[in-house]
């Protein structure tokens, strides 16, 4: 009889799919935040850019918050 080859984990592309996955995520979330702010501030007319700032940060945390949330639960 003829040995069957072992098949190749496919695990490792499952992981670069699901992680590059997570990055496109925390850049539309920290985008959306941003463009929110932006939008805000020429609604506004100032000329300090304070909620584009303000936002584009509260961006990066619920961006990092939900990275680690993913990454907790889908062990």
């Amino acid at each position: 009889m003829e040995e069957q080859p072992e098949k190749s984990p496919k695990k490792p592309i499952h992981s670069y799919i699901r992680y590059s996955a997570t990055g496109f995520q925390m850049l539309a979330t920290i985008g959306i935040f941003t463009f929110a702010g932006y939008k805000i501030d020429e609604y506004r007319g100032s000329e300090k850019l304070i909620f584009t700032a303000l936002l584009g940060l509260i961006g990066v945390i619920a961006s990092l918050y939900q990275v680690v949330r993913q990454l907790n639960s889908k062990k």
